[in-house]
């Protein structure tokens, strides 16, 4: 029995981290947002693209979830970003057209979060 559990411990053992130890992680920032429809409910599978300022081409594209919500890891340090909502290819059942709001501008200084809200528009 004690030859068993020895045998076991070996393979258990080294892949157990000691309490408080976290493997290392490079630094980043956090864009977290929440896209709202015209009447401010939450808009499900509204494409969100993301770009750094000074470029032209999204970098990052992604969806809101059920909740509305969106979030993207970008490298943490002093970057300006915009956001935008992407409804080219996004339909109602209504068969009526959204509109995209503004661009959102995000200014991250280093290992942060932002969150932000996207507003359409009929």
């Amino acid at each position: 029995m004690a030859f068993a559990f020895f045998i076991l411990s070996a393979f258990v053992v080294p892949g157990v981290m000691a309490a408080g130890e976290h493997p290392k992680q490079k630094p980043y920032a956090l864009i977290f947002g929440t896209v709202f429809g015209p009447d401010g409910r939450v808009m499900y599978g509204v494409k969100v693209k993301i770009r750094r300022a000074s470029e032209k081409k999204a970098r990052w594209e992604l969806y809101s979830d059920h909740s509305g919500e969106f979030a993207q890891r970008l490298p943490a340090g002093k970057q300006d970003y915009v956001v935008w909502a992407d409804l080219r290819d996004h339909k109602l059942p209504s068969g009526k057209h959204l509109k995209g709001g503004p661009e959102v501008t995000v200014h991250i200084e280093n290992d942060e979060r932002a969150d932000i809200g996207l507003h359409l528009t009929w």
